[in-house]
């Protein structure tokens, strides 16, 4: 089965790099407290990388 990500951004975007607020939007999140599904690719992994300092992420069983 493929695993899920439980993504959440627990920091603002105010502020913050053009390419960052650009990678944290393509995930799915605006606003702090937001949460979004993803599946564990290397793509998305990659993606949390970029933005780690403002995401908290969680691995889903399915």
């Amino acid at each position: 089965m493929a695993k899920k990500l439980e993504i959440t951004l627990v920091r603002g975007l105010a502020g913050k790099n053009k390419r960052q607020v650009a990678t944290a939007k393509s995930l799915g999140l605006k606003k702090p407290g937001q949460v979004r599904v993803h599946e564990d690719t290397p793509m998305i992994r990659g993606m949390i990388l970029k933005v780690q300092h403002l995401v908290k992420v969680r691995e889903l069983e399915d």
